[in-house]
């Protein structure tokens, strides 16, 4: 027995020293992934030493003697610090995530593979200007350049991420920049997922649904119903699990997820240093690390600092020595749905307008980690790509023997868009920046601009060119073998929709304003107007601003929809009732309305009001249309306050959608506002105690910010995530948007991933911050080190002046020519 326990002492200690040499040995490896800032490396494709200056938050400063050095020492930072990011982007658009995350991502390649993000972006490179191509190429060489150090100097496999997800990681090659801002192009718009939404609303409840979606009055169309007899109301399994929304971004960016934008500018007449204000901050999902990554590049025509992605080569969002920029999502309806007939009897042809017509198809592989290869056969229509019925809940809409086929601006080949976002980094005045902007085809942005003579604002993209006689002017699924429904083409965004001058010396997008042109709307489907309305008030009550006010406005916490919504929803609750004893669920609810009573709508962290706010509203609108369109009421996990407005000011006829038809009562607005208000605090209650001066917005609105691959493995997800509490919501400026299902529907899952303020009268006065940090490396400090001052609404300051870069550097990376 003795030596049995000996043994197993042995033993026992053998192993521990196992698991600890196994840990330390997996740590060093990891650790030879992190890049050193103070290194200097023999490269070959540039022609003279480049010089790369680092600050203390990790920003490279950019110096070199040709533009193509710079963004060849571009493509190399980017590579240093995200490496593990831009291959899973390169993949997302080629369709090739399965290959490293497995079955779970087949539906994502899927989707990319039809849409065709990879192919036509590979269409589009010799359509490039001669001075892009230099830049894709000279990119694309830096890119490569890093990955041979990581060769040669063993380092990690360059990220810490291959280790678990193995990838023979492939050069870069000037079509996956093209395709990454393919895939950034379709996630920027919602087009494609409003269309469905539209339609099952509309088969669910014919008469009334459309009104839930509408944010201004539109023109009568048909119903769903219609428009294709044979479609039938499909309601979603009853046992279907909502799946976790941070699943759809496995790649950082995905089709149809959506995206933000703040973006305003002040001429010299309207600040106090009387040169141009500008201020931007594009909202996308938050992820760790965050899409956007910050950098300074000394081109020929002078220094260019801001907001870059990699895979890009290109400055996106900041601003030269005599310029800024900024970016909103457009969110004009650039996606139309088609429905398409398929021949009876032949699954190869489908009904044109001209009669039966072949389908052009191909078949491509996916490979799957773990899996057999699945075959997918593509096939194309006249009106685009056919999108499979597992999709976007497409099976829910499609009468049987039909398929859906998607018309997209950002589908073509032969795109300049990145043509133009080159130039812009070159331009001189707002009207260069215009000329150069025409390029655009997608992504459509509203592109905020500010130069030293004053502001101006201008739509980029391509704009489908639609018959007249269109039945649902882009709104909903249309037949696909009707002329009046077929895209005539594309065309530039008219000039008309450019504001070179603003009369008060002041431009704001939020994507909230509807556009149009030629007397025709240009989407329907724009964010509602109350977060444009609040930064219209922001902007216009200062006769002079200044940086710190523009910094005050990106923000600003104070909901515009809670303005608006508790005085009509509350009006015949406050103060009312007998007073009632402590503890008990009156009392509860007079507390609570005590409190909103007093409120002033600003949805901080600190504060038990916004959490009372966004239960009830949640609550509020699930009873109200819960009976009209029953199982659908859990996909509309959004709040539609103009539809909330309209039902409690009884517009049309509005009210009736609070009279629950099943039950025999008539139910009125304010029954159902007390009723929803009673089951919130019951559901706070359980949660939080009874006590509701005690409860807390930040307990329930944290942002999680997912690493796409390793956020969802247990033990990894403590380490590669960041959870924080955060003020603000779906409405404020300073947007935090909520998952809207799951355990917890507060949880902040989108926000504004990138925030600059450009101020041009001191070069050295502008302020960026990152939502989380420069680099993609977990045991990089760099990781999260701008996420506190991110959560805070704090900046730090990047200078345009080389001198002041090198005195403050933490590390200088010098590249030289190889062979020399």
């Amino acid at each position: 027995m003795l030596t049995f326990f000996r043994w197993l002492v042995r033993l026992t200690v053998g192993l521990i020293l196992a698991c600890l040499a196994i840990v330390l040995l997996a740590r060093y490896f990891a650790i030879r992934s992190v890049p050193d800032y103070g290194d200097s490396y023999s490269v070959s494709g540039i022609t003279a030493p480049v010089e790369i200056v680092r600050t203390t938050e990790g920003v490279p400063h950019v110096f070199g003697q040709s533009d193509a050095d710079v963004f060849f020492a571009l493509g190399l930072v980017h590579a240093q610090d995200r490496l593990f990011q831009m291959t899973v982007l390169r993949r997302a658009a080629q369709g090739r995530l399965s290959e490293i995350y497995g079955v779970g991502a087949f539906a994502s390649d899927d989707l990319a593979r039809r849409l065709g993000l990879y192919r036509n972006a590979a269409a589009s490179v010799q359509a490039q200007s001669p001075e892009t191509l230099t830049a894709l190429e000279a990119y694309a060489a830096g890119v490569n350049a890093w990955i041979e150090q990581v060769n040669l100097g063993a380092r990690g496999r360059g990220a810490p991420e291959f280790f678990l997800y193995p990838d023979n990681i492939a050069y870069w090659e000037p079509a996956d920049s093209l395709a990454i801002l393919k895939l950034l192009a379709a996630s920027s718009t919602v087009q494609l997922r409003r269309e469905i939404l539209r339609a099952r609303l509309s088969l669910a409840a014919p008469t009334r649904g459309q009104e839930i979606m509408a944010t201004v009055p539109e023109p009568a169309m048909p119903t769903y119903a219609a428009l294709f007899p044979g479609a039938r109301f499909m309601p979603p399994e009853r046992n279907a699990r909502a799946p976790d929304w941070a699943a759809g971004i496995a790649g950082y960016l995905a089709p149809a997820v959506g995206a933000s934008a703040n973006s305003w500018a002040a001429s010299g007449s309207r600040t106090a240093t009387g040169r141009a204000l500008l201020a931007n901050d594009p909202q996308f999902a938050l992820t760790a690390p965050g899409i956007w990554y910050l950098a300074r590049l000394e081109l020929q025509t002078g220094g260019v600092i801001g907001g870059s992605i990699p895979g890009i080569p290109a400055i996106l969002s900041g601003r030269n020595t005599k310029m800024a920029w900024g970016i909103t999502p457009a969110q004009i309806d650039d996606q139309d749905l088609f429905i398409e007939e398929v021949q009876p009897g032949d699954i190869n042809r489908y009904r044109g307008p001209d009669g039966w017509t072949e389908f052009a198809t191909r078949r491509e592989v996916i490979r799957i980690k773990d899996a057999d290869p699945q075959t997918i056969t593509l096939r194309d229509t006249i009106n685009g790509p056919a999108i499979p019925a597992g999709h976007l809940d497409l099976a829910s809409i499609l009468p049987e023997g039909h398929i859906a086929t998607l018309s997209w601006t950002g589908g073509r080949n032969q795109d300049r868009s990145m043509t133009a976002l080159v130039a812009l980094m070159s331009a001189g005045t707002r009207r260069d920046a215009v000329e150069a902007l025409r390029d655009v085809t997608a992504p459509a942005m509203i592109y905020t601009l500010a130069d030293e003579d004053g502001v101006a604002e201008t739509l980029a993209g391509a704009i489908p060119d639609r018959p007249a006689g269109h039945q649902t002017g882009g709104r909903m699924p249309v037949p696909g073998w009707m002329r009046d429904n077929i895209w005539q083409g594309i065309t530039p965004a008219p000039a008309t929709l450019t504001a070179l001058d603003p009369a008060d010396g002041m431009v704001s997008a939020t994507g909230g304003r509807a556009l149009a042109a030629e007397g025709r709307a240009l989407g329907h489907d724009w964010s509602d107007d109350h977060r444009q309305t609040r930064l219209d008030f922001l902007i216009s009550s200062r006769e002079v601003h200044s940086r710190d006010s523009f910094i005050a406005a990106q923000n600003d916490i104070v909901s515009p929809v809670a303005r608006q919504l508790l005085p009509l929803v509350a009006a015949d609750l406050w103060f009312t009732g007998e007073p009632a004893a402590r503890g008990t669920p009156e009392r509860q609810r007079q507390d609570a309305l005590a409190l909103l009573a007093d409120w002033d709508g600003a949805m901080s962290e600190h504060m038990p009001e916004p959490l009372i706010y966004a239960a009830w509203m949640r609550i509020l609108q699930e009873r109200i249309i819960r009976d009209e369109l029953g199982p659908l009421a859990d996909e509309l996990t959004r709040l539609y306050p103009d539809f909330i407005e309209r039902v409690f000011r009884n517009i049309s006829g509005a009210a009736e959608w609070c009279d629950i038809r099943q039950s025999s009562p008539v139910e009125t607005c304010a029954e159902i506002a007390r009723q929803s208000l009673d089951a919130a605090i019951l559901e706070l209650t359980a949660r939080f105690g009874p006590d509701v001066t005690s409860w807390r917005w930040g307990d329930v609105h944290l942002a999680r910010h997912v690493h796409p691959g390793l956020g969802d493995i247990r033990g990894l997800s403590y380490v590669v995530n960041l959870m924080q509490p955060t003020s603000g919501a779906d409405s404020t400026v300073a947007l935090a948007g909520t998952q809207g299902t799951g355990w917890n529907p507060w949880l902040n899952v989108t926000g504004a991933t990138y925030r600059g303020v450009y101020d041009l009268a001191d070069p050295d006065s502008s302020v960026f911050v990152v939502s989380t940090g420069q680099s993609g490396h977990p045991l990089s400090r760099h990781y999260d080190d701008m996420a506190e001052l991110w959560r805070r609404g704090e900046y730090v300051v990047m200078s345009l002046d080389p001198q002041l870069a090198r005195a403050a550097a933490a590390g200088i990376t010098q590249l030289e020519p190889a062979g020399e």
